[in-house]
């Protein structure tokens, strides 16, 4: 039997781990690149073929006039933050308190471009029309994180997002789409990219996040918003010499993933009853609304790491690399379902979390 020393060493070995599409090696972009012809001409400081005739079938998809492509979401939706608020001569956004851009992004937001946020919502739910009715001050644009990655991909119901919107509209404030996992929530909605974005004034799509391509993002909106939102890029350093390794990588697993987000959605909701079915362990949401959602265990961390380990030892089923302390007596992982899933022996699986739900008991006495 193996024998590992910690939580990520046993996750990294494992023969049958149950999250995300696969290793982020080189492979990644190696496998991307096989197929393209080796005399294509690259972009260059954000005009030529590749980037354009990708720009344009994204604008396509998305149901807007124009796309533009970037290094980075964060640097995109800074940069949409910043175009609105300059129109409306107003320098304040609202967002939900767990966004993105308030947790992980050192403030830049603020630092680079002086924008100030008004924060909605309670932190553990969605952004709902009451909340934007009962916004105090004036705002000059709202971003919606759909799903709400912080509390495990949560949505609002689609009414609600259409009831935001014409409100939004009705007062002159945009509304922007922190997109970065839009096509995964479009099977629980029912609804095409297309028809989502019509409630938006822009949008931003990440690709390497469900869509597992190398790194880059895509800003798309009317022609005046692109116009301004590639002077903005530059200024950011945005125009790298080239980036058609990103451009690639995403055009090639768009291709083969967008046809898997029903299959994903299917397969999360069916990972997240197991994990409901085992002692001391619950999920939000219950039944997940995308690929993704969190794990919480009612037991401290130096008591579930080592039951993780055995589990996988015996079974060679990777449940998570890392868990999240969430007080002294609870702590959480989270779970986004890829390719790697569909491939796991459902007999194997079975017997983790049987052997997960009987040492989870053995531990509470």
């Amino acid at each position: 039997m193996k024998k590992y020393t910690s939580l990520s060493e046993a996750y990294k070995h494992a023969s049958y781990p149950t999250i995300g599409h696969g290793k982020r090696n080189v492979q990644v972009l190696k496998e991307a690149l096989e197929q393209c012809d080796g005399d294509l001409d690259s972009d260059m400081y954000g005009s030529g073929s590749i980037i354009e005739e990708f720009q344009e079938g994204m604008a396509q998809l998305l149901g807007k006039p124009t796309a533009v492509f970037f290094p980075s979401g964060t640097m995109a939706q800074q940069i949409a933050l910043r175009i609105w608020c300059d129109e409306a001569g107003l320098r304040k956004v609202a967002y939900h308190p767990l966004s993105h851009l308030e947790i992980h992004e050192k403030d830049g937001m603020k630092e680079l471009h002086r924008l100030e946020p008004v924060l909605l919502a309670d932190e553990t739910r969605p952004v709902l029309l009451t909340d934007v009715l009962s916004l105090k001050e004036d705002i000059a644009c709202l971003l919606l994180e759909l799903p709400q990655r912080e509390i495990g991909g949560q949505l609002p119901e689609y009414t609600e997002l259409e009831a935001i919107s014409v409100h939004c509209r009705d007062k002159g404030i945009k509304l922007h789409l922190d997109g970065a996992r839009l096509f995964e929530i479009l099977p629980f909605y029912g609804k095409s990219a297309e028809e989502l974005c019509q409630l938006f004034d822009s949008v931003y799509i990440s690709f390497y996040k469900g869509l597992g391509g190398i790194a880059g993002a895509i800003l798309a909106g009317g022609r005046e918003f692109a116009e301004q939102s590639k002077i903005w890029k530059r200024r950011h350093g945005g125009d790298l010499i080239s980036l058609y390794p990103y451009i690639l990588s995403a055009d090639y697993y768009m291709k083969q993933r967008l046809p898997r987000m029903e299959q994903y959605y299917r397969e999360a909701k069916e990972l997240a009853s197991q994990y409901n079915q085992c002692h001391a362990i619950f999920t939000i949401p219950q039944v997940p609304v995308s690929n993704m959602f969190h794990v919480y265990v009612e037991m401290p961390k130096e008591k579930l790491e080592p039951i993780f380990i055995a589990v996988c030892e015996l079974t060679d089923v990777g449940f998570t690399s890392s868990l999240r302390e969430i007080g002294e007596k609870s702590c959480m992982f989270e779970v986004n379902i890829g390719d790697r899933y569909a491939s796991l022996p459902q007999e194997r699986l079975r017997e983790a979390f049987l052997l997960l739900d009987e040492r989870l008991r053995d531990e509470a006495g």
